[in-house]
Parts: C-alpha cells; sequence; structure tokens
C-alpha cells in the first residue's frame, strides 16, 4: 500500500495526511461466531473532502462525482469489514479511498458520435418493410 509515516500517498505530487482522515473501528456484521460479537473489526474511514489539502482539482472532481459513498455534505464514507483482521480491514479501507481520488483524477475520453454505415441503415429498412408486410398479412381474409 502506498503510505509514508504520516501520509497516504495518492500519486508523486499528491498525498492526503492521516489526521485528516477518521478510521474508527466497528463490529462487522454478518457471520463470524462469538468473534463478532466480542471484536471490533471492521474500519469506518470518514474522509472530508472540502476540509481536506487536496489541490482544488481533485475536490472539485471528487465533489462533482456521482459516487454513492460521498455524502451531500461532501464527506467520504467507506467501511471496510472484509477481513478478520483490524489491520487488514484499515490497509482496505485506506486503499479505496487512494483509488477514490486517484479515479476522479483521470479524465474520461470525450465519446465521438457515429454515424450508422450505409448497410445497416439498408438493412434496417428492409427488416421494416419485411415487418410490415408480416403484419398487412395478419388481417382479416376478404372472400
Amino acid at each position: 500500500m502506498n503510505t509514508t509515516s504520516d501520509r497516504l500517498v495518492i500519486s508523486s505530487r499528491v498525498s492526503i495526511p492521516f489526521s485528516e482522515i477518521e478510521l474508527s473501528p466497528i463490529r462487522a456484521s454478518g457471520p463470524g461466531g462469538q468473534n463478532v460479537n466480542k471484536v471490533s473489526t471492521a474500519i469506518h474511514l470518514r474522509f472530508d473532502i472540502r476540509a481536506s489539502s487536496l489541490p482544488e482539482f481533485y475536490k472539485e472532481r471528487l465533489l462533482a462525482s456521482r459516487d454513492s459513498r460521498i455524502t451531500a455534505d461532501g464527506v467520504i464514507v467507506i467501511k471496510a469489514q472484509q477481513s478478520r483482521s483490524q489491520e487488514r480491514n484499515r490497509e482496505a479501507a485506506l486503499q479505496r479511498l487512494a483509488e477514490l481520488v486517484r479515479r476522479a483524477a483521470r479524465a474520461s475520453r470525450k465519446r465521438i458520435a457515429t454515424k450508422p454505415t450505409r448497410a445497416s441503415r439498408e438493412k434496417r429498412l428492409d427488416e421494416k418493410k419485411r415487418r410490415g408486410r408480416d403484419k398487412a398479412l395478419r388481417g382479416k381474409v376478404i372472400e
């Protein structure tokens, strides 16, 4: 995982101080026997985008993204509970946060509109004519 002693590394130029990331242990839901009732192994990560030291570009892109993990207040909420180890869940949550920020930085390609080919247009029209003829034959028979 990309971390230094006090920062979560996003890219060569961008990193997030751990002081801006709130990690709290919680009890994991789901199966797990008696251990799940005693030990708080799941991790609840909260990261306030607006109050962070991220560059404005990242903040704008994150706030504009339609990710369900970002609240209306601009807080990223990630819950990690796959592992039975609190440390592995902590690493997984931090990794997901880093990936979310990295994905926001990538510019998606502009879609180029294409025209249907001549053959596909002709095929569509032939099909429409054939369907019309088939339906016309379904009418009442006049004697």
